[in-house]
């Protein structure tokens, strides 16, 4: 226990949670602060490709083993079947009906890349490495939760069915195609093409992303303020436990294909993380009877925050404590 709070201690104290916790202040303080929408979307632009790049370089430093392959398959099984946790517990735990259930129990099943990204960086500062090919892992589980909770509504006959024109708007969202994307030529380009583009991908990758974290923090505290009230007690239980729960299945996962701390860790970051980019996309057009207030508040503005305080160290050390690392 000390570990951990001294770990989170350490991770409150970090740039990128103090930026976060900037743009929650100034949005709750009622400030006119805020991040250009262009400027934003550059921000997610540029974390999506350095992402996407630096990973698939890894894999091609890595070469494809068995353990790759397992981990691939790991992810897209867990982003199929955490939806179907989520959407009973929601069911459980809020009342909500079955298409509001459907597009919250999609966000966790689904991944955020940005905590994922501040979880390696809390890695790196406490002498951890995980396995370059996660981003990969990161990649394959963005979209399996979008069609998992299609089709619990599809069953229920509550919602549009599957289609191939929505199978396609869903695939072809822009951030998993950016990220993929991204992903394929770092693959291809591998050690050298990385070596090009260093300096515009390393070097300045940690101040964007506390650029990106203060528009987050922003958006999430605009979004607490205006839509607390649709946040049941049950709900916010349900944003707080819903990661750990998440978390567990990352860490079996990351145990049975017999990862090293750091990558049984980012497992359970991934699995416990909640998505607020691709899915809330997907879900405006899968479901655009949804409620955006209920989904988007929940995964931005309670599981989000959650996850970068306390979360990411709880999961460091139950897989330090796990692994033995």
């Amino acid at each position: 226990m000390d570990a951990i709070l001294s770990l989170a201690a350490d991770n409150l104290l970090s740039p990128i949670i103090l930026s976060f916790v900037l743009g929650l202040a100034a949005a709750y303080a009622r400030s006119d602060l805020s991040v250009p929408e262009a400027v934003a979307k550059g921000l997610s632009l540029y974390l999506l490709f350095a992402i996407g790049f630096k990973g698939g370089a890894s894999v091609a430093a890595h070469g494809i083993d068995q353990t790759l392959i397992l981990s691939l398959v790991a992810g897209l099984v867990l982003s199929f079947s955490i939806p179907v946790v989520a959407f009973g517990l929601l069911r459980v735990m809020s009342g909500l009906d079955t298409v509001d259930a459907a597009a919250v129990a999609a966000h966790y099943g689904s991944i955020s890349i940005v905590t994922f990204v501040a979880g390696s960086s809390v890695l790196t500062s406490a002498g951890l490495e995980g396995e370059g090919y996660m981003v990969a892992v990161a990649a394959v589980m963005e979209a399996p939760a979008i069609l998992s909770a299609l089709w619990l509504i599809a069953r229920s006959g509550a919602s549009r069915a599957m289609d191939g024109e929505l199978m396609r708007e869903v695939m072809l969202n822009g951030s998993i195609v950016l990220l993929v994307g991204a992903f394929l030529i770092g693959w291809i380009t591998g050690a050298d093409g990385l070596a090009q583009i260093e300096s515009f991908i390393v070097a300045p990758f940690l101040g964007v992303l506390c650029l990106f974290l203060l528009d987050m923090g922003l958006v999430a505290g605009r979004g607490l303020r205006q839509s607390a009230r649709l946040l049941t007690p049950g709900l916010l239980l349900f944003g707080v436990v819903m990661p750990l729960i998440g978390s567990l299945a990352g860490l079996a996962a990351g145990m049975l294909i017999g990862l090293s701390a750091g990558g049984v860790s980012l497992f359970m970051i991934l699995a416990a993380s909640a998505s607020y980019i691709a899915v809330p996309a997907a879900m405006r057009v899968a479901l655009p009877e949804a409620n955006p207030s209920i989904y988007l508040t929940l995964s931005l503005g309670v599981t989000f925050p959650f996850n970068l305080t306390l979360g990411i160290p709880i999961y460091l050390a139950t897989a330090r404590i796990a692994t033995g690392g």
